[in-house]
């Protein structure tokens, strides 16, 4: 066989071999992204339940706490700050909003117990609690996604190559989340 003919054989393997990594590092970045896109779409569908709950959550308590307008006008503001959410940014800022307006609502509901013993209240508050563990899960699954689309983006060959994907942001912690973790008490027995 001439050495011209087993060049060209090896210059061939490697195109090959080039075209298959970038190929592949490309299928990559829109599986994950895929992935990213869904993970977003859950925490949208949980925060949607979450925000239906609400209104009925908002009139078992005004059945019972009617004074406490301010409270019960507060969550319905910041329900509707979190229906109009479009960003990762805003919709962490608007859940932000509706988690401190809700523990106001659930501080001020403790002050009555026969609301307490109501049996829809109790439906809601069970729902409302199963939704907040989804949101939280839905939450770690989407910044483990951008995570690693992030990660994708910034590596050889992806960032040289593939600049139409862009990096993910973070669906934060409240800052009131933060400070309740800082300040966890120390239990010593």
């Amino acid at each position: 066989m001439p050495a011209w003919l087993i060049v060209l054989i090896v210059i061939a393997v490697l195109v090959v071999i080039i075209i298959g990594y970038i190929w592949s590092t490309y299928n990559g970045l829109v599986r994950t992204s895929e992935r990213v896109d869904e993970a977003w779409s859950d925490i949208t569908v949980q925060l949607k339940y979450r925000a239906d709950l609400i209104p009925n959550l908002v009139e078992t308590v005004k059945g019972y706490a009617k004074h406490e307008t301010a409270a019960i006008k507060e969550v319905s503001e910041a329900r509707a700050k979190m229906m109009g959410a479009r960003t990762v940014q805003s919709t962490a800022e608007a859940d932000k909003s509706l988690t401190g307006a809700l523990s106001r609502l659930m501080a001020i509901s403790e002050s009555y117990p026969e609301l307490k013993a109501n049996e829809n209240y109790k439906q809601l508050m069970s729902q409302l609690g199963d939704t907040e563990d989804k949101i939280q899960a839905a939450r770690r699954f989407y910044n483990a996604g951008a995570k690693e689309m992030n990660a994708k983006i910034k590596m050889f060959p992806a960032n040289v190559l593939f600049h139409s994907f862009k990096t993910r942001e973070y669906y934060d912690v409240a800052e009131t989340e933060k400070a309740k973790i800082e300040n966890a008490p120390e239990v010593k027995f």
